[in-house]
């Protein structure tokens, strides 16, 4: 056999093995379906859909997401800022962000100590 042979059929029957042995091995019992069931944002997937969906978890999440993509759009190119402009553009829209972000708070839409305001 040459030398290509031996990591190649290695990589060929391992797997396998490996997949054969956890299949063998793991414990499957009727308790481990709550496991397996599907799971988002804590709603029990087999029940009625038109249930009330909590508008501060969603506004949060919003708030959340604007704040992260903003993140990962803007630090790359202020990284890389060469000019003025960009650094002056990025610093205007970092301000009108945090703007918006102190409006929020302000509204009290960050605040979870109160649950019946919606």
């Amino acid at each position: 056999m040459s030398m290509m042979m031996i990591p190649m059929m290695i990589s060929l029957i391992l797997p396998p093995v490996v997949f054969a042995l956890a299949f063998c091995l793991a414990a499957r019992s009727s308790a481990d379906r709550e496991k397996t069931s599907p799971f988002e944002c804590g709603f029990d997937p087999h029940k009625t859909a038109r249930q009330p969906f909590s508008l501060r978890f969603f506004l949060l999440a919003v708030v959340f997401l604007v704040f992260d993509i903003e993140i990962v759009l803007l630090l790359p190119i202020v990284m890389e800022a060469t000019s003025k402009t960009v650094v002056y553009g990025s610093i205007i829209f970092l301000l009108i962000l945090v703007i918006g972000l102190l409006h929020e708070w302000r509204e009290g839409s960050l605040d979870w100590t109160s649950s019946t305001k919606q």
